[in-house]
């Protein structure tokens, strides 16, 4: 590090020392600085709320990928038990199971990037994308228990679209 008086933390890639304490003395701040400087954490229950904040984010796109490759690998394997979510088309259609066999497709190789953290904020944004579509069918054809659910699964998708920073992710 040419340059730099202070070592780089492993995981915040900022240099150490350099960071603001409470006893450092007062100079002028700007919004940037205050926003980058973590809070000192005192008690158990914040180091537990911090460590929280920092894994949840991979927790849930995690989950929600293991959500995408089972229901995609079960269309792949079974496309003629789906047919009958395919909207506008006769379910005993050819075309139906094509479609379905696309769907699945997109989910499986889709979970499989949110898992892996392949660019993660477009990853769940595609799968918001496609859970929009999934219950805008479902609750086309009435609401049920089933449109509820994949609406707390879209909730999620949403929420990942959102987060910027996140751990154990690969973006280009």
């Amino acid at each position: 590090m040419s340059g730099s008086t202070g070592r780089t933390g492993w995981a915040g890639g900022r240099p150490r020392g350099l960071l603001r304490t409470p006893s450092a003395p007062a100079g002028p701040v700007d919004v940037e600085d205050k926003a980058a400087a973590p809070a000192p954490v005192t008690s158990p229950g914040d180091r537990l709320a911090t460590l929280a904040g920092e894994w949840a984010p991979v927790l849930g796109r995690a989950m929600l990928g293991l959500v995408f490759v089972w229901f995609g690998f079960h269309e792949l394997e079974h496309p003629g038990d789906w047919t009958q979510y395919v909207p506008v088309i006769s379910e005993s259609s050819n075309l139906a199971i094509v479609l379905v066999l696309m769907h699945g497709w997109v989910l499986f190789v889709l979970g499989f990037a949110l898992i892996a953290g392949i660019e993660p904020r477009w990853s769940a944004a595609l799968a918001s994308v496609i859970m929009l579509e999934i219950v805008i069918s479902l609750i086309v054809t009435g609401l049920s228990d089933t449109a509820l659910r994949d609406v707390g699964v879209l909730g999620l998708a949403v929420c990942l679209t959102g987060v910027r920073h996140q751990r154990l992710a690969l973006r280009g």
